[in-house]
């Protein structure tokens, strides 16, 4: 939101008391309180009819610095609430001399300057890295007695900032106007279904905004050398959280609010939907899956979309009898053929469904102020909101899912929850304008307990459209209704990479496009897209997604790449584990992984999967694609091709292959099975050897389908001398290495075909290679 008119003037409406002289800082606890007054106290006569602005300084956790700036402090707080892992703040010190006061929180200190004009200032030891200055805190009358705090942090120069959630608008946020407000608005518009008040710069640190209510972000636009935020209100609470580096951050970031969940290892596999409004029945599901078995494409998920419930009851939990007379006995017949089961489901209940009376008895859905049950026609006719600020109305919700759950379902789609009104009443008194983004991570977190109830906390996982900060704990996130085209793909990826900088380890998008139906060639290059994602989904909007509906050839790229995917799963599944023990992206901007390197900063049509691997989309019917390899020795996967980093390339590739290299200095494991996600991945495990350096030493760890670490394997060089050392399974694995030259010899273990055999048999072993 914009206060100011150009570099000089005030909008008109408005009035600003900004922070321009400190007054005290005084140490409260492991914190800092300080005030500055908006007005010059150039003596006693200035102390009265002025206003005094209070900040308060703790710190959560190690890195991470806690502002809170107060105008007046009588106002009632009303939730909700993020829910934040908070310490005790025994870890900060603080230092203080005639100048200056000093907060220091393992890496980061926040500095307070005691002379006559304000400003607060973040190092990182020696290196300031963002502040706040004169004027730049203020408290804000707006227009009708409006009110609203702001603030606005410095932004250096060449200074990037990403991340606010699911964008898929410019992948850097420079110049943007971005409002912290849920809505459904599709992937080709400013507006997102998963907005997060965090952002992260190329300078190696984060903001976090706490606040669940609309925030508004001018980020380099209304001044271009600022960060600016605000809310309405009278107070604004931020987190300020150092890296240095951006895995770093994020790192703090999650473990702030919540990390992933690690999702099991069958939700990796390829999901097929019946799409949307097409017609379907029993027979039309059980064509589609036999269908895939027949042309040997490995399918291991099975969605039904929304009309498996009859049209105008959404949402009634209750099957179509007319096209589903035995939903039982079919779930049973699809999970004989080794399926997963999803089902579509959302919080909207519309007022034909059974669930509409009962909810309005009991007092479960949200009402307006004068205690009628709001609701209204659009998506559904009567469509009511379940009131989950109410435990009664969570159990009542839940207990219809436990229902499904015992009949054979594995997983519910939570689709919608960003159409939340704010001229409501929750059942606890909530805030309606902070209820709207956060109502949907009440929506998922409701149906997440339910699945690791019923089924384990290591089973559940949920294919959820709309988040808000913390949702990332209850993966898995899709994105939302794209069109079938170039342009929609790569604004896909964008809104991807921006929610992988936000905190979500996690994400899927409609293969094909959800909208329209794609011409063959961009289906084509999207499955490569999709199954080279963390989670990969056939769906559509009014047509069928099997690919024997596009072409002969589409049914070759679905089984090739399909089956690349299983055979990773030994190194996607550590990359899963490490998502959800840091909070890094499965499918990582490549400023995560080289943040050190310039042309990485804005890089947008591709990225890295894990690590070890990098992907680059093709975005053209042509197949020709520009992409950037950072400095070092590529290895492409698929061809076996080396390259030289540090330069940009440009190729052309058919539909069976994309740019897809492995970094140099990489010991990539990859399983003995490709025709699913789920199985023993330390049996029979093979791993390729990367472009390993001399001096250098590479790892890798293979996880079971839990997540536990069971076998890891390091490789370090010298010379021309290769030791590899393994500790775990004592199962038998394999050893290749690419562009190291030949093998001269090898030391405990045997060479069978140009592959090192490790026998079975032992938790630890340890080999050496000799090269030529």
């Amino acid at each position: 939101m914009k206060f100011s008119d150009g570099n000089w003037l005030i909008r008109e409406g408005f009035t600003l008391d900004s922070a321009v002289q400190a007054y005290a800082v005084d140490k409260t606890g492991n914190g800092l309180t300080a005030y500055a007054s908006t007005t010059p106290l150039r003596g006693r006569g200035d102390m009265i009819n002025t206003t005094l602005l209070t900040m308060k300084f703790h710190s959560p956790l190690p890195g991470v610095i806690g502002v809170k700036l107060v105008h007046f402090d009588g106002v009632l707080e009303r939730g909700p609430v993020f829910e934040l892992n908070e310490g005790n703040g025994d870890h900060v010190t603080i230092e203080e001399t005639d100048e200056k006061t000093v907060m220091t929180s393992g890496s980061l200190s926040v500095v307070i300057n005691k002379g006559a004009q304000w400003s607060v200032d973040f190092y990182r030891g020696e290196e300031r890295i963002t502040g706040s200055g004169y004027k730049s805190m203020a408290h804000v009358n707006g227009p009708d007695g409006s009110t609203y705090m702001r603030e606005e942090l410095d932004l250096g120069v060449g200074e990037w900032v990403y991340g606010l959630g699911e964008r898929f608008t410019a992948f850097v946020k420079n110049g943007q106007v971005v409002d912290i407000w849920n809505k459904d608005g599709g992937t080709s518009s400013e507006q997102a279904y998963k907005n997060i008040p965090f952002y992260l710069t190329s300078n190696g640190y984060g903001v976090f905004v706490n606040h669940p209510e609309l925030v508004s972000y001018e980020i380099a636009s209304e001044k271009v050398k600022k960060a600016q935020f605000s809310v309405a209100g009278e107070s604004l609470q931020y987190y300020v959280i150092d890296g240095p580096t951006p895995k770093d951050v994020i790192s703090k970031y999650t473990s702030l609010t919540g990390k992933p969940a690690l999702p099991p290892a069958w939700t990796f596999g390829l999901w097929l939907t019946t799409s949307f409004t097409t017609n379907y029945d029993e027979a039309t599901v059980s064509s589609f899956v036999d269908g895939m078995a027949e042309r040997d494409l490995p399918l291991h998920v099975f969605h039904f979309d929304c009309f498996w419930m009859r049209e105008f009851q959404w949402t009634d939990f209750m099957w179509d009898e007319r096209v589903f007379p035995d939903p039982v006995g079919m779930l049973k017949r699809l999970k004989e053929k080794g399926l997963k089961i999803c089902v579509w489901i959302n919080s909207y209940i519309g007022q034909r469904s059974r669930l509409f009376e009962e909810g309005k008895k009991n007092g479960y859905l949200v009402k307006k102020p004068n205690g009628d049950v709001w609701q209204w026609n659009l998506w559904q006719p009567g469509m009511a909101l379940v009131d989950f600020t109410n435990p009664d109305a969570c159990e009542w919700y839940a207990g219809y899912l436990r229902q499904l759950v015992d009949m054979g379902v594995d997983s519910f789609k939570t689709d919608f929850g960003e159409r939340i009104p704010t001229d409501v009443v929750y059942f606890d008194g909530s805030d309606p304008q902070k209820m709207h983004n956060y109502y949907t991570h009440l929506y998922n977190k409701v149906v997440f307990g339910v699945l690791e109830e019923k089924l384990g906390k290591d089973e559940a996982a949920v294919f959820a459209r709309s988040a808000t900060a913390g949702g990332q704990q209850f993966p898995v996130h899709w994105g939302g209704d794209c069109y079938a085209d170039y342009e929609s793909m790569a604004e896909s990826l964008r809104g991807g990479l921006s929610l992988g900088l936000s905190g979500f380890g996690f994400w899927s998008h409609d293969i094909g496009g959800f909208e329209n139906t794609a011409p063959v060639h961009v289906f084509k290059r999207w499955l490569a897209f999709g199954l080279l994602s963390s989670h990969s989904r056939l769906h559509g909007s009014s047509s069928y997604r099997v690919p024997w509906a596009y072409d002969e050839e589409a049914v070759d790229v679905t089984r090739f790449f399909t089956k690349l995917k299983c055979s990773l799963m030994p190194y996607l599944y550590d990359v899963a584990g490490q998502a959800h023990e840091n909070g890094w992206a499965s499918m990582r901007a490549m400023i995560m992984e080289f943040p050190d390197d310039p042309a990485a900063e804005l890089l947008d049509r591709q990225y890295m999967l894990g690590e070890s691997l990098l992907v680059a989309p093709v975005f053209q019917e042509s197949g020709e694609v520009k992409y950037y390899l950072p400095k070092g020795r590529w290895t492409h996967l698929l061809t076996g091709e080396t390259v030289d980093g540090g330069a940009w390339r440009k190729e052309t590739y058919d539909f069976l292959s994309l740019p897809l290299f492995v970094r140099p200095n990489t010991l990539l494991a990859r399983g003995s099975v490709d025709n699913r996600p789920d199985y023993d991945f330390a049996d029979g495990v093979k791993f390729g050897l990367y472009a390993l350096e001399d001096g250098a030493s590479t790892s890798a760890t293979v996880r079971n389908v839990k997540g536990a670490p069971e076998l890891r394997v390091t490789a370090a060089r010298e010379g021309k001398t290769i030791t590899v050392s393994a500790e775990g399974s004592g199962k038998a694995f394999s050893l290749e290495l690419h562009d190291l030259g030949t093998i001269a010899s090898v030391k405990g273990a045997e060479l069978a075909e140009g592959a090192v055999q490790v026998n079975a048999g032992s938790s630890s072993v340890t080999f050496t290679i000799e090269l030529n």
